[in-house]
């Protein structure tokens, strides 16, 4: 067995559902041109949890927030320490990350979801979010950058929304614009994170300190397994 496959095989065992390979050299910061590639991965949420929140999130749903988070970070630094036992650089992008100095709000040094499009997990829906094939956008995601040449995955095709407007409809704090994302547009033309953040932390302060929501993940049609032939 190869390395690639090795890799696949341990990041899989350690708890991701999707793992994906991306270069990510022509969107990469300078600081980081010496970590050409991405390896992308998601875990799937909960259904059963996420099919609880209704116009607001859960005590449950932000417990579980955080547990995925923690894991997605265990599998990165766990990826990270293999690859750097091979002889390659590696950074563990954190699950959840916002650098205060970035040039765009809300942001971590390399935005997860970049690197899960350009590795063929999914596409940018309207609300912003990653939705993937099988689960929708009830996923979190992880990355890790690296020096290590991968076998770069196929970006989807599968890139639109079409005339769904769930998740702009049910946002509580209507900070989803009804737009479908476009690469040479920023995020605020799909949705305004500052309104999102200062909604959910004058709503939702009593649960989980207002840094979650959830509603436009739970009511996205292609998350729903009961909608989506691709789940059993």
């Amino acid at each position: 067995m190869d390395r690639i496959e090795v890799l696949k095989d341990k990041i899989h065992s350690w708890g991701a559902s999707i793992i994906g390979f991306a270069d990510i050299s022509k969107c990469i910061d300078e600081k980081y041109r010496d970590l050409p590639y991405a390896i992308s991965i998601a875990v799937r949420l909960s259904d059963r949890i996420i099919d609880e929140i209704d116009n607001m999130p859960t005590y449950t749903y932000f417990h579980h927030y955080r547990t995925v988070n923690a894991l997605i970070d265990q599998i990165t630094i766990r990826t990270g320490l293999l690859l750097q036992d091979w002889g390659y650089q590696y950074i563990a992008v954190p699950a959840s990350q916002t650098v205060k100095d970035a040039a765009e709000s809300y942001s971590g040094i390399f935005p997860h979801k970049t690197a899960a499009v350009l590795a063929g997990l999914g596409w940018i829906g309207k609300s912003g979010l990653l939705v993937t094939h099988d689960y929708g956008p009830r996923i979190r995601l992880g990355t890790i950058l690296t020096d290590m040449p991968l076998p770069i995955s196929s970006v989807s095709k599968d890139n639109s929304c079409k005339n769904c407007n769930l998740c702009s409809l049910a946002c509580p704090a209507m900070a989803i614009r009804g737009n479908e994302w476009e690469l040479e547009k920023g995020r605020e033309h799909i949705v305004d994170a500052h309104a999102c953040s200062q909604y959910m932390k004058e709503k939702f302060q009593h649960i989980g300190r207002g840094s979650v929501c959830g509603v436009c993940i739970k009511v996205c049609p292609k998350g729903d397994k009961r909608k989506n032939k691709n789940i059993p």
